[in-house]
């Protein structure tokens, strides 16, 4: 009983699988990782919450307590969850299309997303979809990312040049305004902008391990105060309230549960791609197994929790991860501290964000969508793939002109389509053996010019049906009237393929020739072995090698009277 207890039991809660290994070594290591993630969650989290349309705190209460529940609940040691941007500016958009960013229902429809969002991922745990990301391709993502990168840049041009714009427009109309208002630029903000900018690109080329953020955040306040910013139209971000995350009611209503579901699912999958793909990057440097199940459970739980604690959906952080890792993490608890950290600052540093200017936060944001754009992968599949340049065009103008939700579904879609494309029109190869039982014999054909031999490249489905059928008649149309078809590319045959096969076994026999298998897989042949077929398909009609076909039936096709094949009961490839 207690064999068979323990794996449930740490499914159920998996920090007992890491728990008792927990000693002095182990937890100094982790307070040292989670002190330098808090450093650098500390200026992130205050630009997530700023593109997410939300006051600076909500970053900080979501890297609190989602870190802490999605540490404990994963499968990843390293992995460190939190807000994110490209999760910010989905849940922007989602939220801004229901609500106004301005209105104070606002807060709340965002707290509602993010139980939303958990609910769906604790579900897709639960029932064990972790391989859905899968079927998400990498190209779609880059080019997701790299569109929410645009938008998030758009989103701060109006902090960067101090002009008054409205928020929660869509691409062009923000682009449109934003060029209208630029002769109306507050040149102090825009030196504030530009400082914060500066700086940080010089800290992190000079000293890379430096928190550069956090440190051109810090000059970028100071540059405001030196030109005395306040009284030439800084905006500052404001100090936070001293206090813990503190609770949150979600909207419960039908209407407002029906107006978010859909970009809660686009959220959810997005938010699960993102932790999924880093924490499997990770664990390739720690040489850990990552439990894809076990992923979307703790993600899940984390936004559900998170939802009752003033938190917004959040995902894992390839930065604060990467850092993490780096810094000498040994387990979740790396996480837990720098939460604990955190706390403190907000406890005792609450206006750590008074003299923080908007336009230093606006260039931190820009560096942030800046370093979203993977440029190395989109050179690579612009020279590449012509299929995957379209896909990531798509998913990329999708991105910048439609509702992030729907840009998304787009890409997969596009994906889905070129796949089924591909596999629809499995390549059937003509094989010339050099020499079939010691007789030579001209590439693909016996010397009496009606056998062919073709290998099947992809499975046959109901998709692949009209190619191969298309191929098939072709082949006769030329002459071939005994057809050898070799199967060792083809995985599976569904009914409509085996009804296929059946109708070309008929037709061929009518034109006096037949249709012959070789190195089928057993399990490819299951459909075929059924009662329905037998009495079309032979064994005698199925060999273990395009060579020893041919040569039966050269002994066939030389003798006068050589029989056809015999309606035995077909038990798959013969050998």
């Amino acid at each position: 009983m207690k064999r068979s207890s323990s794996p449930r039991l740490a499914r159920l809660f998996p920090f007992l699988t890491w728990l008792p290994g927990v000693d002095r070594s182990t937890l100094r290591a982790d307070l040292l990782a989670g002190l330098t993630g808090a450093v650098i969650v500390l200026p992130q989290g205050v630009a997530y919450a700023l593109i997410a349309g939300l006051p600076p705190q909500y970053g900080l209460y979501t890297a609190i307590v989602t870190a802490i529940v999605a540490g404990l609940f994963g499968s990843s040691r390293h992995l460190v969850s939190g807000p994110t941007a490209a999760i910010s500016i989905v849940v922007f958009s989602v939220v801004s299309g229901v609500v106004s960013p301005d209105s104070p229902e606002f807060i709340p429809y965002v707290i509602t997303l993010t139980l939303l969002t958990g609910l769906i991922q604790l579900a897709l745990g639960l029932v064990r979809l972790g391989a859905l990301v899968n079927f998400i391709s990498h190209t779609v993502v880059i080019g997701f990312t790299a569109g929410a990168a645009v938008l998030i840049a758009t989103s701060q041009l109006r902090h960067l040049f101090g002009v008054e714009l409205p928020s929660g427009q869509a691409f062009i109309p923000s682009l449109i305004d934003v060029a209208r208002a630029l002769p109306e630029t507050n040149v102090s903000v825009l030196a504030v902008g530009l400082a914060t900018m500066g700086s940080a690109l010089l800290i992190r080329r000079l000293r890379p391990r430096w928190p550069f953020m956090l440190l051109a955040m810090a000059v970028g306040g100071l540059f405001a105060w030196g030109i005395g910013g306040v009284e030439r139209g800084v905006p500052m971000v404001g100090a936070m309230p001293a206090q813990l995350p503190p609770p949150s009611m979600p909207i419960l209503s039908l209407e407002a549960l029906r107006e978010l579901a859909p970009g809660a699912l686009a959220v959810a999958i997005i938010a699960l791609i993102e932790a999924v793909s880093i924490a499997r990057a990770v664990a390739m440097r720690s040489h850990q197994r990552i439990d894809g199940n076990q992923e979307f459970v703790g993600q899940g739980l984390s936004n559900v929790v998170g939802s009752f604690f003033s938190c917004y959906a959040g995902s894992g952080s390839f930065t604060r991860s990467g850092a993490n890792y780096d810094a000498g993490a040994r387990t979740p608890l790396a996480a837990v501290f720098a939460s604990v950290i955190l706390v403190g600052i907000l406890l005792l540093a609450p206006g750590i964000t008074r003299h923080l200017p908007m336009p230093a936060m606006a260039g931190i944001v820009l560096l942030i969508a800046w370093n979203l754009i993977d440029w190395h992968e989109i050179r690579d599949l612009l020279s590449i793939s012509r299929g995957e340049t379209a896909i990531l065009g798509v998913t990329f103008a999708s991105t910048l002109l439609l509702a992030l939700e729907f840009a998304i579904y787009l890409g997969v879609l596009l994906s889905l389509v070129l796949y089924l494309k591909r596999t629809a029109q499995p390549p059937l190869v003509p094989l010339a053996p050099e020499s079939v039982a010691g007789a030579p014999y001209a590439p693909g054909r016996l010397p009496d010019g009606q056998v062919q031999v073709l290998r099947l490249e992809g499975s046959l489905y109901f998709g692949a049906v009209d190619h191969v059928q298309w191929t098939l008649h072709q082949q006769t149309a030329e002459g071939y009237r005994h057809i050898v078809l070799v199967g060792q590319g083809v995985n599976f045959i569904d009914f409509a393929g085996a009804e296929l096969l059946a109708r070309e076994v008929d037709r061929l026999r009518a034109l006096g020739g037949e249709l012959y298998f070789c190195n089928f897989k057993p399990s490819a042949l299951t459909l075929l072995r059924q009662t329905r077929y037998c009495e079309t398909l032979s064994e005698a009609n199925c060999f273990t090698s395009p060579d020893e076909a041919l040569a039966s039936l050269s002994c066939r096709l030389g003798s006068s009277d050589s029989p056809g094949p015999q309606n035995t009961r077909m038990q798959g490839t013969r050998g």
